[in-house]
């Protein structure tokens, strides 16, 4: 017997009160909604300066190094919903070469790529490219490079402005064309 009242003390001992049960929920509450608040409204010093680029945000970014010509690295911008852009990479030789890029030329192979026209949700008349494909050509002072599309995929529009106007490519404007693999 007196194991048994030994434990009826112990017992009672570790019983809560009301009182204390309803405190205990309260703080966790309490607790909880701080929580919650430090996840809806950051600490405005944790925040980076600028905000990302639609760029930066919106696509995950892959290098495409060249192994078998050294310099003609390209990049692949990839969206979530499968569209490719696909571009020269900063390291590409041709923005090294004297007066940068001055043609864009989208009649390689046996199509001009620059006309045609894409139409309709299946996105019909889209060229069907390998990853070794050639997309346009790409003219210095004092040579060409070929531009390939780096991923397995549909050409569905090219930048019509950079035959018009090829220094873009020299600025910051980076997007040559869109694919949707």
């Amino acid at each position: 017997m007196n194991d048994h009242s030994v434990y009826q003390t112990n017992n009672s001992e570790t019983e809560e009160t009301p009182e204390q049960a309803q405190q205990e929920r309260e703080k966790e509450m309490q607790d909880d909604e701080e929580e919650l608040h430090k996840l809806l409204l950051p600490n405005v010093h944790d925040l980076p300066l600028t905000p990302p680029s639609a760029i930066d945000f919106n696509f995950v970014a892959y290098f495409a190094p060249d192994f078998l010509k050294p310099g003609h690295d390209q990049y692949v911008y990839r969206h979530a919903n499968g569209l490719c852009v696909i571009g020269l990479a900063p390291t590409h030789v041709a923005f090294k070469d004297e007066g940068g890029i001055t043609a864009v030329d989208f009649n390689v192979g046996k199509s001009d790529r620059s006309g045609f026209k894409v139409t309709g949700k299946r996105k019909k008349n889209a060229q069907h490219f390998e990853s070794n494909t050639a997309v346009c050509k790409v003219c210095t002072n004092n040579d060409s490079y070929i531009v390939r599309c780096c991923v397995k995929g549909s050409l569905l529009e090219v930048n019509n402005r950079l035959i018009k106007q090829p220094g873009l490519l020299n600025s910051s404007v980076r997007i040559t064309e869109w694919l949707r693999s």
